[in-house]
């Protein structure tokens, strides 16, 4: 069975064809890396190398350790790392990084608190399907009381709040391997390390929510195996894309950076698929434009009858005939469309009124979410759907 990862899973779920550039084709990205991810790696190393000298009982002093971060950005460092905000440098990051560091220091000196038991810690574990899962854990520690602690170093710039933990996929996934591994556990702590802000968010889950939690898992990895059976990979854009190093292979982006390659403004006018998508804009924004002018029409001629008293307006060649009728409503509240729907069964009449509804049948049989032998009867054609949206930066 394939291994499987909380990022390789995420991968899928923020855009299923850049997992297949990823994780199929090996494709390498075109950036190394953010700044962000740059300076979390430095970070990490730093937090590591801390806790690797306290095991040989040597306390290292916070100079060092910041001595040790800037050598190690000096000597990772390239042009090549991709700093996307504007209004920053490489050099803000870094800063940034130290500062995470003496906060950290500074909080849990002389860092005895707790046994740490791994660093970086390395594992596979094997889900109910068959499937690997691989456990990476940054700190991994337990106190004399049973309690384990599965602790991430974080450097978002944003906070993560009490909900957000509770339902992280991440660290509760590492608390099943835990739970499996060390028998005398009587609770898993799942500690994330808040460096931007000197905090902890901490989390703990139920045997239920686990259940659950593996459950979901399994259930994403059957859609992964599934894509990968069909050679169904689309696109999914988003701001991510932004940090995605694989563009220019990206069929949702790559018209896009041959148009930015055309300095020329002729050869930018010139292009043939610009011209289209222009010239269709223009025809649906008249499209939209005719359909409110006919709205208000029947508006102004329904207003026109009734002022008159008549029921046919006539024009040069054509009349208009505008007939009252009696428009059937059903109920919208939840509980009076069970009702109605329970007593349309009961009279007998629900099979001859109701409909296939093909958007949630659509929906069940591209999830496979449907009765396999319902499966068999109908066909998955291959059609296009085209929409319009404003370009990133243009009004």
């Amino acid at each position: 069975m394939a291994t499987y990862s909380h990022s390789k899973i995420s991968t899928f779920e923020q855009c299923p064809y850049k997992y297949k550039l990823h994780y199929i084709d090996h494709e390498e990205p075109e950036i190394s890396e953010t700044i962000e991810v740059f300076m979390g790696k430095r970070v990490h190393e730093t937090l590591e190398k801390l806790y690797k000298d306290k095991k040989f009982k040597k306390l290292v002093s916070k100079a060092t350790l910041l001595k040790f971060y800037n050598d190690e950005w000096e000597k990772e460092y390239s042009d090549d790392i991709l700093v996307v905000k504007e209004d920053l440098t490489a050099e803000n990051y870094r800063k940034m990084g130290k500062k995470f560091i003496e906060d950290y220091y500074d909080k849990y000196k002389p860092f005895d608190q707790l046994t740490i038991l791994g660093l970086e810690t390395e594992d596979r574990m094997t889900l109910k399907d068959g499937s690997q899962w691989h456990v990476r854990i940054d700190k991994f520690a337990c106190d004399d009381k049973g309690n384990y602690y599965v602790c991430d170093y974080k450097t978002n710039a944003r906070m993560k709040d009490q909900e957000e933990a509770d339902s992280d996929r991440q660290l509760a996934m590492y608390s099943i391997w835990v739970k499996d591994k060390f028998k005398d556990c009587k609770s898993v702590k799942l500690v994330w390390h808040m460096l931007a802000f000197n905090k902890e968010a901490i989390s703990e889950r139920t045997p239920e929510q686990l259940k659950k939690l593996e459950e979901d898992v399994i259930s994403i990895i059957k859609r992964i195996e599934q894509a990968i059976k069909d050679k169904n990979f689309p696109t999914q854009v988003s701001a991510l894309c932004d940090y995605c190093g694989f563009k220019s292979k990206c069929p949702s982006f790559k018209h896009q950076l041959e148009l930015e390659e055309k300095k020329e403004l002729k050869k930018f006018k010139d292009d043939e698929g610009l011209q289209f998508v222009d010239e269709f804009a223009e025809i649906k924004k008249k499209l939209r434009e005719i359909q409110e002018r006919e709205d208000k029409l029947k508006i102004d001629l329904i207003e026109f009858a009734k002022q008159k008293g008549i029921d046919i307006v006539y024009g040069s060649n054509m009349k208009c005939s505008v007939k009252e009728i009696d428009k059937v409503t059903l109920p919208e509240d939840e509980k009076e469309k069970e009702r109605f729907l329970k007593l349309m069964k009961e009279k007998g009449i629900y099979d001859e009124c109701s409909m296939i509804c093909y958007p949630k049948i659509n929906s069940k049989v591209l999830k496979n979410e449907i009765d396999p032998d319902l499966k068999k009867l109908v066909n998955i054609e291959k059609d296009y759907r085209l929409s319009l949206s404003k370009r990133k930066g243009e009004d």
